[in-house]
């Protein structure tokens, strides 16, 4: 019965016309961003942040985790009709996706994808109703230094699944840790790093930093590149709705994709991006016409979609649950909720009981919609593929610009922005990731308050947290990892680019 009244509870909050407005918003941006390569639901969910400042918590979230995984639906279009992934939880569909396009089957191919991604998402909608309250309730459990070994293994985790050099993302994570203790110590009441500035007293925004670590870098990096222009793949689009013969084919892999997602979704560092790997992955593998991945097979359309998908939306789970973003989009919705007011965790679902069921039920809502947006609104995905970036590139500099002053009315801001859009182009040139950096920023004043903490409670003694079982589980897995690549045969770290 208790599914049955959170489910009521769910829907009645999502279903309030202020509430299916913004979620309605956020999955129609979403589509759009997805569609346009280069800008990301990073980079936007970054640009739209300081919007959300004035309405309620519960639809500035619903707003901006439509965002999120609407654009994993977006991400499609572009790979199946242009081969670039609009969204990089994308790219595998590029390896079936276009050429089923070339074969003159864009249309089931942009169908199948669609409704992989609608029954991806609504079984992680039921998954989260069945595993967050247990999993919010074994979270009332931890204390100081729980919180602070998992906050450390999920920073760890996210590092060392790292595409690039793990010794450049720990590089970040600690540029990211120093990043978030700028500002007066709550405890002692010194400032830190401050150099008199009235304006990092309160330490450094979050908003300025990731609107220019990822949006003014992407412009730049994009201009610096001289962006490849794009050529969408010329073929009739007919035949949305997929034959029987495709379901056929299709749905086992929709099934395993969805489960895979979501739960890779939820382990910190996993992502969407890994889950549509390991789905491809494994549809090869136990397929017993192996040969056909990669030449126009559909269900290395649908498994993939599927799961980058249910990724999107697993991920909420380790936020609103115990308060841990699970990648650099979380960590900026943590960032979000925090500046509302909220602090995501356990006791989100008794505290604020709206903001944790209204997003639960936008999500299915915002499902449906997508699928209902995303099969007539093709021709029009199309057409805005073929905007040029010399038109877009200046309307995001102009949002970033606004959206950074309008905060606090604030040029020291701006300045901070444009400083760290400049950082960010550096970071993509010489390959250092920024997701590491951002998550080690959001997480760093939450992690030191739980470390002194621990030590209060130990008086001074760092043997806490190996005293305390869930404490040392955590600790251990995390210390495993860091050392992993320096023990023979554990070298080799799993990236998102073997698809076996």
């Amino acid at each position: 019965m208790e599914f049955f009244d959170n489910l009521y509870m769910a829907f009645s909050i999502a279903a309030q016309p202020n509430n299916l407005f913004f979620c309605f918003l956020g999955v129609l941006i979403g589509t759009l961003v997805g569609v346009l390569p280069g800008l990301g639901p990073v980079a936007t969910i970054s640009l739209l942040l300081p919007s959300t400042f004035h309405i309620t918590p519960v639809a500035a979230l619903i707003m901006l985790g439509g965002i999120y995984y609407g654009a994993m639906y977006g991400g499609s279009t572009t790979s199946i009709l242009v081969n670039i992934p609009g969204e990089a939880a994308s790219v595998v569909t590029c390896l079936d996706g276009y050429q089923m396009a070339r074969k003159g089957r864009a249309g089931p191919a942009l169908g199948i994808a669609a409704f992989g991604s609608f029954i991806a998402g609504t079984m992680a909608v039921i998954l989260i109703m069945l595993i967050a309250p247990p999993l919010a309730n074994l979270a009332l459990k931890f204390g100081p230094p729980e919180y602070f070994t998992l906050m450390f293994l999920g920073l760890t985790v996210l590092t060392y699944l790292a595409s690039g050099s793990m010794v450049k993302a720990l590089m970040m994570a600690c540029v990211g840790i120093f990043l978030g203790i700028i500002g007066t110590d709550t405890i002692s009441g010194l400032e830190r790093f401050t150099y008199r500035s009235y304006t990092l007293m309160d330490g450094l925004g979050l908003v300025p930093v990731i609107m220019g670590l990822f949006g003014i870098s992407e412009v730049l990096f994009n201009i610096d590149e001289q962006a490849t222009k794009r050529e969408v793949f010329k073929t009739r689009i007919s035949n949305l709705l997929p034959t029987r013969e495709d379901w056929r084919v299709s749905l086992f892999p929709m099934i395993r994709g969805s489960l895979i997602g979501f739960f890779l979704g939820i382990l910190p560092g996993g992502g969407a991006v890994i889950a549509s790997f390991a789905a491809y992955a494994l549809e090869k593998r136990i397929s017993k016409h192996p040969e056909k991945f990669g030449t126009g097979a559909i269900e290395g359309v649908a498994s993939p979609e599927s799961a980058n998908n249910a990724a999107s939306q697993g991920a909420f789970i380790p936020l609103l649950t115990l308060g841990i973003p699970a990648n650099v989009v979380m960590a900026i919705l943590l960032g979000a909720l925090l500046i509302h007011g909220i602090k995501p965790g356990p006791l989100l679902m008794k505290q604020h009981a709206d903001v944790f069921w209204g997003v639960i039920g936008s999500m299915y809502i915002g499902n449906v919609m997508l699928l209902i947006l995303n099969l007539p609104l093709i021709g029009i995905w199309v057409r805005i593929l073929k905007i040029p970036y010399p038109i877009l590139f200046p309307l995001i500099l102009l949002f970033c610009l606004i959206g950074s002053y309008s905060l606090n009315n604030n040029v020291v801001e701006v300045a901070i922005m444009i400083l760290f859009g400049i950082v960010g182009f550096l970071m993509k040139k010489f390959e250092y990731e920024g997701a590491p950096m951002i998550l080690a920023f959001v997480l760093s004043p939450l992690m030191e308050n739980a470390l002194r903490q621990s030590l209060i409670m130990s008086h001074g003694s760092f043997t806490i947290f190996v005293t305390r079982p869930i404490a040392l589980f955590f600790f251990a897995g995390a210390i495993f990892l860091l050392v992993s690549p320096l023990i023979p045969g554990l070298k080799k770290r799993p990236k998102g680019g073997d698809i076996g």
